[in-house]
């Protein structure tokens, strides 16, 4: 199952980051997002974002990536705000 998440304004290094901490669940991988602005911006990230792909997803997991998401969330803002939830739903829903 893929997912996109944009954190606004979050620096390169951020992401990285995210990524790092996202790759540490068993079945995730993480891709970073080239940014698509056709205009540069200092106050826009150089990535455009994560695509997260959960090989089979499981609570436990859904669960930790809530955490992750939730802890970088707090700092910049998340988009699409349900991802969260999203990746805590039931496979089966």
């Amino acid at each position: 199952m893929k997912h996109e998440v944009e954190f606004l304004n979050m620096p390169l290094a951020v992401y990285r980051e995210v990524a790092a901490h996202l790759r540490q669940v068993e079945g995730v991988s993480v891709e970073l997002r080239p940014q698509t602005a056709k205009a540069f911006d200092y106050t826009q990230s150089q990535v455009g974002g994560l695509c997260l792909e959960v090989a089979s997803p499981s609570p436990p997991q859904g669960k930790r990536l809530g955490e992750i998401l939730t802890y970088y969330g707090d700092r910049y803002p998340l988009h699409p705000e349900d991802v969260i939830a999203r990746l805590q739903a039931p496979a089966n829903a």
